[in-house]
């Protein structure tokens, strides 16, 4: 089933790879809302804006989506998120170091333009391979009575 917002979404995608967030406008609704955004955002294309050009610009981003899913008014999406290290976001020593993050991004959709987002990102996995978190301890092995 296709969605009549997935234009919308893909252009969102390729506006952030791109770093051009100039087509947010006709991509998401006047009172869009980001309920992933990692800090208060107005709502709207200039709010969404906000946090995408801090995606954008601070944590240099770029998506490969890998999966989506589409019902009447949602869409799914299962990406990777491929950026470099970030001292203030993802602790000392992490500047430059690469990451890959896995994603999903769900959105719901009011005729052809977004009108929510959810994200859920793997920020420990990504903190793990900057260097910043140790890995978890493999639960040792139970112990037989």
């Amino acid at each position: 089933m296709d969605n009549e917002a997935w234009p919308a979404a893909e252009a969102v995608f390729e506006a952030i790879n791109s770093g051009d967030l100039s087509r947010l406008d006709e991509c998401v609704t006047s009172d869009f809302v980001d309920h992933g955004s990692p800090f208060p955002i107005p709502p709207g294309p200039e709010g969404y804006r906000q946090v995408l050009g801090f995606v954008t610009r601070v944590l240099r981003l770029r998506y490969e989506v890998e999966d989506v899913i589409q019902t009447p008014d949602r869409i799914v999406l299962r990406a990777t998120g491929y950026g470099s290290g970030v001292d203030a976001v993802h602790g000392a020593g992490a500047a430059g170091r690469p990451y890959a993050m896995a994603t999903i991004h769900v959105y719901r959709t009011e005729g052809r333009r977004l009108a929510e987002h959810w994200g859920v990102r793997d920020e420990l996995g990504a903190r793990v391979q900057v260097g910043t978190v140790p890995p978890p301890q493999r639960a040792a092995e139970p112990q037989r009575l």
